[in-house]
């Protein structure tokens, strides 16, 4: 017998320049916020969602998942889409809308999540690119940064790669699958993308992963010194947190069992 209830998973990409990031606050406009609004205008009840990843304030997504519980029936899931981003308002679209079993949350099912991080190197300043990436005025030695990023590949303690505060009394190992450097044109004008991909991260752990990365760039430190920030396990070990504007949650895995 099909249960009562299931699961809807929102695929969700926004304008993080907008907002006080994606979780709920009170007061400040947040991305969490406007879809919890959005979904009480739509299904006359409070809605508890669930997102993938709590981004800060100013950062993008481009694959946010949000998830929330429903009844069978209570509404055309074809339709929820286009409904929710008219009602959420601007800088907010939800590009898919998908049914999961009952219990499904977007951050605890989710077994890979990835981050695209965007420098602008040199001279002239991004124009179309402004507020979606970091304009280091400077050209960067790409090798040398793939050379420093080798060490944080793998299963760590990334103690100093993250808020300091927010690691107090916490479990700060994860693994990193992938971290990719390369250069691409997007909207004719020319950037690094720093792709990072692993199964959970800490907070501003990719913006400080990319701002220690950034310094080996610069000639400022050497590769090597990447594996002595990381061994430290002190956030004053590594560089400095990369501005919030680059970056951009690109994607969350799971399972395929968990649809419908």
């Amino acid at each position: 017998m099909e249960d009562a209830s299931h699961a809807i998973a929102l695929t969700v990409a926004y304008a993080g320049g907008g907002f006080a990031g994606f979780a709920r606050q009170e007061g400040p406009q947040t991305v969490q916020g406007r879809l919890e609004g959005a979904l009480h205008v739509l299904l006359g009840r409070d809605v508890e969602t669930v997102g993938a990843g709590r981004t800060d304030a100013g950062v993008h997504a481009l694959g946010q998942v949000v998830s929330f519980e429903a009844a069978d029936g209570e509404f055309d899931p074809a339709s929820l889409g286009r409904s929710l981003t008219a009602l959420a308002g601007p800088g907010i679209v939800v590009r898919e809308v998908r049914r999961a079993r009952r219990g499904f949350s977007a951050r605890f099912d989710a077994t890979a999540r990835e981050y695209r991080y965007r420098i602008v190197q040199g001279g002239v300043a991004p124009l179309f690119l402004a507020d979606l990436s970091w304009w280091v005025k400077k050209d960067l030695d790409l090798e040398a940064m793939r050379e420093g990023a080798r060490v944080l590949v793998g299963e760590h303690d990334f103690r100093s790669f993250c808020v300091a505060e927010s690691a107090e009394g916490k479990r700060t190992v994860r693994r990193v699958g992938q971290i990719e450097i390369f250069e691409e044109t997007q909207l004719g004008e020319t950037c690094v993308v720093v792709r990072v991909a692993g199964n959970a991260f800490l907070h501003s752990m990719v913006r400080v992963i990319v701002g220690t990365l950034a310094e080996v760039g610069l000639g400022r430190r050497a590769p090597s010194w990447v594996g002595e920030a990381l061994e430290a396990r002190t956030r004053t070990a590594a560089g400095q947190t990369a501005p919030a504007q680059g970056l951009t949650l690109w994607s969350v895995t799971y399972p395929d069992e968990v649809w419908l």
